[in-house]
């Protein structure tokens, strides 16, 4: 046999457990990290909270489908104001026209955005409403109609103001005196409505329980008179008020609860537009729901039967559309949106027209321009005009941030749209504006 010899393994020491451990090398400090692009969506972010914070501030039994309307109404008549609104340079002088006058096919416009009658129907509701919880609070009637009617007319002394300067300014440097009054006439339109508004809000407690069918047989029995036995031409302004009155005593309904069936909203709609195409294709009404220049009739100067039964069609659209605006205005960004037009309801109302005037007025340092000086004969006015829609808008910002504080008051004259809360809870909520 081979004898082989096998070199044993060494044995390892064993590992002593008191021997101390080794340093770790230190780590190396890694390097700052870059900062990181600035998101895209910070503006977005920035106005999604913004949002927030308006809906959490408002009371959750505030009814925000009337904020919708009435935010509806008052971007209805501006819109409406600006696209059948037209201020032609002929020579030195600007006069006013119109593209319904020219182009009566457009007459549709004016029944999109001639909104008037819903406006009334929500002031006609806000102010039985409010006439009642002021009552309930132990307020007089002089207390209540002076806060009401202080919220209409202060905005109202800072366009009187202006416009009192600009016209002598005008009429100081040369102007025409036939481009100033329609300047000026064109500017202070709105008050008419501001009058009949605030004649209408007086008569409050009168109006709580007047059915609408009084006011509308007035406004029949006045266009029988007009239109079919020869009366005098004055005797349709008896229908400034018993027009007007027709959907402001409808909002008083409303305030009673006789209009929450959505049976009542579908025969306003159905009967109010019915009664207007009879009236337009039979008895010889205007298509236009507005003035038109050189018309021997006029649907809103003084109102006819034919625009009061439109406004009626119109409530009843807007009774119908209560719920759908109430589910979205759960949206916070669409909510503040109508807040802030709520807002400024009376700054975009009495100063949309001066911010068209104001663009027309600059355009004329640059020349004549298509669709702000230009007549309104044809289509290419009518894509013009659109185009100038953004810089009215921006105008009428410009008034708005030099204008609308006349509109917020001050103390118990401040708008109730916004309340100034200031709760003993947390910080977070303190001073929050209840819109």
């Amino acid at each position: 046999m081979t004898d082989v010899t096998r070199t044993p393994r060494p044995i390892p020491a064993p590992r002593s457990t008191s021997a101390p451990r080794s340093t770790p090398a230190p780590r190396p400090v890694p390097a700052p990290r870059p900062l990181p692009a600035p998101r895209r969506d910070t503006l977005r972010g920035t106005l999604h909270r913004a949002a927030a914070r308006v809906d959490a501030a408002t009371p959750g039994d505030r009814d925000r489908a009337v904020d919708a309307l009435r935010a509806f109404a008052i971007l209805g008549v501006v819109l409406g104001h600006w696209l059948v609104t037209a201020l032609v340079a002929d020579g030195g002088n600007l006069h006013a026209a119109s593209p319904l006058q020219d182009m009566p096919w457009l007459a549709p416009v004016s029944w999109a955005f001639q909104t008037l009658a819903v406006f009334f129907l929500v002031g006609g509701h806000v102010a039985t409403k409010g006439y009642v919880s002021a009552r309930a609070r132990g307020e007089t009637y002089g207390q209540w109609l002076t806060t009401r009617l202080s919220r209409l007319f202060r905005p109202v002394l800072a366009v009187l103001g202006l416009w009192t300067v600009t016209a002598v300014l005008l009429l100081l440097t040369g102007a025409e005196l036939a481009t100033v009054h329609t300047l000026v006439k064109l500017a202070l339109s709105p008050l008419w409505f501001l009058l009949v508004f605030a004649a209408l809000t007086a008569a409050t407690p009168l109006l709580t329980r007047l059915h609408p069918l009084w006011p509308l047989v007035v406004v029949l029995h006045v266009d029988l008179l007009r239109f079919g036995l020869g009366a005098p031409a004055w005797l349709g302004w008896i229908n400034l008020a018993a027009g007007w009155l027709v959907p402001f005593t409808l909002g008083a309904a409303w305030t009673r609860g006789e209009l929450d069936r959505r049976r009542a909203g579908w025969i306003l709609l159905a009967g109010g537009t019915a009664t207007t195409a009879a009236l337009v294709a039979w008895a010889g009404y205007p298509a236009s729901m507005v003035g038109v220049p050189g018309a021997s009739v006029s649907n809103l100067n003084p109102p006819t039967l034919a625009a009061v039964a439109f406004g009626l069609a119109q409530c009843g659209l807007a009774l119908l559309l209560r719920g759908p605006l109430r589910r979205a205005m759960r949206r916070p960004v669409a909510w503040a949106a109508v807040a802030l037009v709520n807002l400024s309801a009376m700054t975009i109302f009495l100063w949309h027209q001066t911010a068209l005037m104001a663009t027309t007025a600059m355009g004329l340092l640059v020349g004549r321009l298509p669709g702000l000086h230009t007549l309104p004969d044809g289509l290419d006015w009518v894509g013009a005009r659109l185009a100038w829609l953004p810089v009215f808008a921006l105008a009428l910002a410009g008034c708005w941030a030099a204008f609308h504080s006349c509109e917020r008051g001050t103390g118990r004259s401040r708008s109730r749209v916004v309340r100034t809360h200031r709760s003993p809870g947390p910080p977070r909520t303190a001073g929050a504006r209840h819109v």
